[in-house]
């Protein structure tokens, strides 16, 4: 009797397109923190007005199954310290933007650094088709280090017993309540305790003990490791760690600081998909997650990593990079500033959940109708076809789902008058290559960008307005010029 082994059968990655100079950041402040402009090396990632967790946890899930459906996922498991709803299953809007199916179990994971080595260990510990996807974007006050320091992103796995890429051969964990830093209910950054004593009492003390019984129960020993991953908002935490286990230098694996900062609890899984976009069999990997405690974990690369691609991939998605030249874009997005936008914002939004249930399928699922007389694609789907040359009644529909389908510009407007949080609003109908046509905002438009009629786009779920009175996003699906579309290519 064969023993199938679980483990590890796909990944993903998103990173937010619009970044930021740290030393754009730095020059703001140096008024008052000139010490911020020697921390200041690279670019960090930024969540756009309409980026939340929930939609870059979806890109994570999208980019890790790049044929909806084939992965046949029965159980999600999606994390963040930064979840939009505090009494709403963020999972289960995750799982309906990402075509995961009614019949997928969703569990919410928050509350905690480590999330993502915790969550492998669940994932693994039974015999569901799992997905894990990590979603953060921490908070700073401005002019703080965090503020240089953060980025945005998320990661996603892929877990089963056919197409393993990876396996986990050793693990350990520990519980301490060793706190390097804290954000309360209602608090708007971190508060964090004084960087020395969190790497010489925390790091250093805690990490090391952990890391070796974990490679002592796998058989690796420390010289063995190729990768060695150890998210941390601290520069130079890693390479203290790997010197006191005994890890070689160069099997460190990129921090990803300087390309998009730092992406809290999502961090550990972004750097795992970038090591696993470049592993090769037999490569060993050392994953520590560390916050109140540690876990280890050993994971082994298989033959099956020459199979895999994501739909994009960590370079593809690094490399989609929109550089922002104004901290005032970054201070408006998170809050530091409120701009006066006039009486065209003063608009109420309130969504009715009633006309959201029933329309749950065409809202979260972008699914149209197609005829099944004539074959035209329609959304959002009428009692009849729309050709006027078939009027077949909407018994004869089939559905499709235009998230994955490519499309190009139809026609293009620049809207200045409009309210927007992005001005100006990009509006138009996009053309799918499956025939349906309709007017859609497109997002993440450079200010210098020739966006015209037949740019190519693809589709994102993104939020598309805001109830403030009842802190109630609501969600669509927009366009966005489609660059680095194709997966990701092996060194």
């Amino acid at each position: 009797m064969t023993v199938q082994i679980r483990g590890i059968t796909g990944y993903g990655a998103y990173v937010p397109r619009w970044r930021i100079d740290k030393q754009t950041i730095a020059r703001a402040h140096k008024w008052m923190a000139p010490a911020l402009m020697a921390q200041a090396k690279g670019a960090r990632s930024f969540c756009n007005w309409d980026e939340d967790a929930i939609t870059m946890a979806v890109e994570a899930v999208r980019d890790a199954c790049p044929a909806p459906g084939s992965a046949r996922i029965s159980r999600l498991y999606a994390g963040s310290t930064n979840w939009p709803f505090d009494d709403l299953q963020n999972s289960s809007l995750v799982a309906a933007a990402a075509g995961l199916g009614k019949d997928v179990q969703t569990l919410d994971l928050a509350g905690s650094q480590r999330m993502a080595t915790a969550g492998i260990l669940a994932a693994l510990d039974q015999d569901a088709r799992s997905m894990l996807v990590v979603s953060d974007r921490p908070r700073a006050l401005p002019a703080s280090a965090q503020e240089v320091g953060y980025g945005a992103g998320a990661g996603a796995l892929t877990f089963g017993a056919e197409g393993v890429i990876a396996t986990m051969i050793g693990s350990a964990s520990s519980r301490e309540m060793f706190n390097d830093h804290v954000r309360g209910r209602g608090a708007d950054s971190d508060f964090w305790w004084e960087e020395r004593w969190v790497r010489d009492e925390g790091y250093l003390k805690l990490v090391p003990d952990i890391a070796l019984r974990a490679l002592e129960s796998s058989g690796v020993r420390p010289g063995e490791v190729t990768h060695f991953i150890l998210p941390s908002a601290l520069g130079g935490i890693a390479s203290a760690v790997a010197r006191k286990l005994g890890v070689r230098p160069e099997a460190e694996a990129d921090s990803l600081h300087a390309r998009c900062g730092y992406a809290g609890a999502a961090h550990g899984l972004l750097m795992l998909a970038c090591v696993l976009e470049k592993a090769r069999p037999g490569d060993r990997i050392l994953m520590v997650g560390f916050g109140q405690g540690c876990d280890a974990l050993v994971l082994h690369v298989t033959d099956q990593i020459d199979s895999y691609r994501p739909a994009r991939g960590v370079a593809a998605v690094l490399a989609d990079a929109l550089l922002e030249e104004s901290y005032m874009r970054l201070a408006a997005y998170e809050g530091f500033v409120k701009p006066d936008w006039g009486m065209r914002s003063e608009k109420p939004v309130k969504s009715i959940a009633s006309e959201q249930y029933r329309s749950a399928g065409q809202v979260y699922g972008f699914r149209a109708g197609r005829c099944g007389r004539c074959g035209t694609v329609q959304f959002p789907q009428l009692p009849i076809c729309v050709n006027p040359q078939c009027h077949a009644p909407e018994a004869e529909f089939t559905q499709v789902s235009l998230a994955p389908e490519s499309g190009e510009v139809l026609t293009i407007t620049a809207d200045w008058l409009s309210y927007h949080p992005a001005p100006p609003l990009y509006v138009g109908f996009v053309a799918f290559a499956n025939g349906a046509r309709l007017m859609m905002e497109i997002a993440d438009v450079a200010r210098d960008s020739s966006v015209e009629v037949g740019t190519p786009v693809r589709m994102i779920f993104r939020i598309k307005d805001y109830d403030t009175t009842r802190k109630y996003p609501r969600y669509f699906w927009k366009a966005t010029p489609a660059t680095n579309r194709t997966g990701s290519h092996r060194a």
